[in-house]
């Protein structure tokens, strides 16, 4: 009898063996589910703040009038950081009096954002990578993401016939100190 009753107490223990590995390993399998999905949450919180900075900063750039010309550029020139600061810097003071002068007024929406990818290793042809176009960026934006924006405007000048311009840019938007700015400005063709 003594020897019954010690086989069953090994199989009761060995079965808690397994039930207890099978908790340990579920519970590891909960805490990775979940950490994964706090992951994405967070990154989707970031692609959508950086869609919106695109989208604002494009609002800017597309709804230019003789009135609030200077002030929208400043807003721009606020929202970037990197070679297209300084760019505006440089252009800011002509283009300002350009408006004033042809009395222009633009009135514009964008119709799209997006976050654009690459499925595939930066690089050229050869493989080798591509050098960085801002590398004073690297040790300033904690991150950069682009986005590909398309917005319609509908400008007038005193005096001519309303013309609509399509805009399909590409923007670089950078995590500076917590900031999101655009850093680079490409038009697509």
């Amino acid at each position: 009898m003594p020897e019954e009753q010690t086989r069953g107490r090994s199989v009761y223990g060995i079965a808690a063996i397994v039930f207890g590995v099978i908790g340990v390993a579920a519970a590891v399998l909960a805490a990775l589910i979940w950490s994964g999905h706090r992951s994405e949450v967070t990154e989707r919180s970031h692609q959508t703040e950086v869609l919106q900075t695109a989208a604002q900063w494009t609002g800017l750039l597309i709804n230019l009038n003789k009135d609030s010309a200077a002030e929208n550029l400043q807003q721009l020139r606020d929202g970037t950081v990197g070679q297209l600061n300084v760019e505006f810097d440089n252009t800011m003071a002509p283009f300002t009096s350009l408006v004033a002068k042809l009395d222009s007024k633009t009135v514009g929406q964008v119709e799209s954002v997006s976050i654009e990818t690459l499925h595939h290793q930066p690089g050229d042809a050869q493989g080798r990578p591509q050098e960085d176009p801002q590398p004073e960026l690297a040790s300033v934006a904690a991150r950069t993401d682009t986005v590909l924006v398309v917005a319609t405007s509908v400008n007038q000048n005193a005096g001519a016939q309303p013309t609509t311009v399509r805009w399909n840019l590409r923007l670089d938007v950078s995590d500076v100190d917590g900031k999101l700015l655009v850093s680079h400005l490409e038009t697509i063709r």
